[in-house]
């Protein structure tokens, strides 16, 4: 089993980073009750992708309607779509996560590799079974809470039945109460690493 950790700690805290520690307790559950997997890692701050234009996406096209999918432009989408298990980590950062992962996503999204369409909408090609989101914010979560719904309907899009998340919010709003949230959430992680 391989499992692809998709890694947006992006942070002005550096090694400190709230969501580092979360995704750190996840993973660290996961290789203890699943010492056979391997982990895949992507940094995405270090991947220097730039977001797809109109050109770039004309020549990407082509490439994949002559079913050219084994060209370097698509390495990231396959990476995806071969995964087993997926896990992404970023933090809540202006109702969503930030750009470097929505980059990502661009990148990962490739019509004919990690999805298709029929007569009756999109269908997803990807072979992971599960997707964790996890995700620390400074206020609390909310139901519209944009980073978790979009990475949730990703994983329909391309065909992930089960999607978890943890996400440990409200870490602005008292600084008296961050290591408790800290500790419930990185726990949280911890269970959902057990199963995954």
């Amino acid at each position: 089993m391989k499992l692809l950790y998709i890694d947006c700690c992006v942070s002005q805290r550096g090694a400190d980073s709230r969501t580092r520690r979360l995704a750190e307790a996840f993973l660290e559950s996961f290789r203890r009750g699943h010492p056979e997997a391997e982990i895949e890692t992507v940094q995405v701050e270090t991947l220097g992708l730039k977001p797809l234009f109109p050109s770039s996406l004309d020549e990407r096209d082509a490439l994949a309607k002559a079913g050219k999918f084994d060209v370097p432009s698509f390495a990231l989408a396959r990476q995806f779509q071969q995964a087993d298990r997926i896990a992404v980590a970023a933090p809540f950062w202006d109702l969503s996560f930030p750009a470097l992962l929505r980059v990502y996503i661009e990148h990962i999204s490739a019509n004919g590799l990690t999805y298709h369409y029929e007569s009756d909408g999109c269908h997803g090609d990807c072979q992971a079974s599960r997707l964790a989101y996890l995700t620390t914010g400074g206020d609390l979560e909310r139901p519209q809470s944009l980073g978790v719904l979009y990475w949730k309907q990703l994983s329909a899009m391309f065909g992930i039945p089960r999607f978890d998340y943890v996400f440990a919010g409200g870490l602005d709003l008292d600084p008296s109460q961050v290591l408790a949230v800290m500790e419930a959430s990185c726990e949280e992680a911890r269970a959902l690493g057990r199963t995954f």
